[in-house]
């Protein structure tokens, strides 16, 4: 199973959403990158992704790095189908829950999230006050586009309070189960790529027994 640790940095429980990415940089938050093709060779694609991750007293803070030879952003209202798009994810569980989160944005931020069993079992889309908590800036800006060829180098931004994915930032689990995932699925060049390796004959992220796991320091 992956690990990865997710430090304490005393600098993000003061900072601005659009300062939290030098933050998390500069503090030497830990890093991965996504780049498990589960799905070779008929999506072999994969654009360079890294993920950078860290924690405040009450919020996790994720930074995505995406260098990739295309880019789309056509959907502008939260819960669109941003997958369709030049996107980046972050699914987790709580240890012990039968429950999971998936978190889902496009490349100006936009997010689709979700609580859920399985892909279609118990889905309860967040609703527009929840969705609020969940802060994201993107280094492209918030305005909608469409497809463009070329090479592209684009950073998001995300903060999700501990308490909105249940959690009590008084009492921290020892750990999350997780995942960071890049996909365009509606794109020239679609892809599905991976953090922790998924077993599974199509593409599928919703497979939380493949989760790694998300180590609190």
């Amino acid at each position: 199973m992956k690990q990865i640790r997710i430090k304490y940095l005393p600098k993000l429980n003061e900072a601005n959403i659009e300062d939290a990415g030098s933050i998390l940089e500069d503090e030497q938050a830990s890093q991965d990158l996504v780049d498990q093709l589960n799905w070779a060779p008929q999506y072999a694609y994969r654009p360079i992704t890294v993920f950078y991750i860290a924690r405040s007293s009450d919020a996790l803070f994720i930074k995505f790095n995406v260098h990739g030879s295309m880019l789309k952003a056509i959907y502008s209202e939260d819960q669109s189908p941003v997958y369709k798009d030049s996107c980046v994810e972050f699914f987790c569980r709580v240890p012990g829950s039968e429950y999971y989160f998936n978190f889902e944005f496009n490349c100006i931020g936009v997010c689709r999230a979700a609580t859920r069993k399985s892909r279609n079992q118990a889905v309860r889309p967040l609703s527009s006050e929840e969705l609020m908590l969940v802060k994201r800036y993107s280094s492209l800006g918030t305005r909608v586009f469409k497809e463009m060829e070329g090479m592209f180098e684009w950073d998001l931004s995300l903060k999700i309070p501990f308490e909105l994915i249940g959690l009590n930032p008084e009492a921290l689990p020892e750990y999350l189960f997780g995942n960071f995932n890049k996909c365009a699925d509606d794109t020239d060049s679609p892809h599905y790529v991976t953090w922790s390796p998924i077993q599974s004959e199509k593409p599928d992220f919703h497979h939380p027994e493949c989760f790694g796991k998300l180590l609190f320091e």
